[in-house]
């Protein structure tokens, strides 16, 4: 705890330095937009992601898509529970930020006046990558690949140590893991109930799916000598 709250160690105030250097010799218009991506640009990204994992889903059987569909909602859940382990955990390591402690870096969140271990948006980005990885490889893989950027724009931007970022990417992914045989246990029968209601259902599976096929359905084979099968000869 010592290192990091008197600034951490040299491999992570170099790493600090190295990858802020790059803020010093891009155009101004490129940092700007590398901040607005780590403070909230990709996050919206990662939003648009969960979305379309869930529109995918929908269109899966309907067992797969309730396990999918209770991944999605787990997701959020694990994050903002993770953002809540993170509030103690802030105050208990109490590292200020690094701009507070170093010289020579170039500032471009300088509005940040928490502390610095560990970072909320890596947190929260990992947990919501872990979450869709539950939920759909190819949409975690993506989404954990958008955590690692937001983890790189907050180191970037001189908001964070690599430590820090680090540290919230732990945190996430723990939250996610460990907690998810527990709340897949108690959110697949909620969304299986959910499912079987007439009036929420389309959010668990698509609507075409979910509706009764009345075209093109073979019909029943009447034996002869019944009176369907008289019927049908005199018709």
């Amino acid at each position: 705890m010592a290192g990091l709250t008197t600034g951490g160690p040299n491999l992570d105030v170099g790493l600090l330095y190295d990858i802020n250097g790059l803020a010093r010799h891009a155009p101004a218009p490129v940092d700007r937009f590398v901040g607005l991506l780590g403070d909230y640009g990709l996050l919206a990204v990662m939003v648009l992601l969960v979305l379309w994992c869930w529109h995918r889903a929908r269109r899966q059987d309907e067992t797969t898509a309730i396990e999918s569909f209770a991944a999605l909602v787990w997701a959020p859940l694990a994050a903002a529970l993770a953002l809540l382990v993170n509030v103690p955990l802030r105050e208990f390591v109490g590292r200020p930020r690094p701009f507070r402690r170093h010289d020579g870096l170039e500032v471009l969140a300088s509005g940040n006046t928490d502390f610095s271990f560990v970072s909320d948006h890596a947190t929260l980005a990992m947990a919501l990558g872990v979450g869709l990885f539950l939920a759909d490889r190819r949409f975690g893989l993506a989404g954990i690949g958008l955590a690692l950027s937001v983890g790189v724009c907050r180191v970037y931007t001189g908001a964070h140590y690599p430590t820090d970022v680090l540290g919230g990417f732990a945190l996430g992914t723990a939250v996610v893991l460990l907690l998810a045989p527990a709340a897949m246990a108690l959110l697949t029968p909620l969304v299986r109930g959910v499912a079987r209601a007439p009036r929420a259902r389309r959010l668990v599976r698509s609507r075409r799916l979910t509706l009764p096929l009345a075209v093109g359905l073979p019909q029943a084979h009447t034996p002869p000598g019944s009176r369907s099968h008289d019927k049908d000869l005199a018709a």
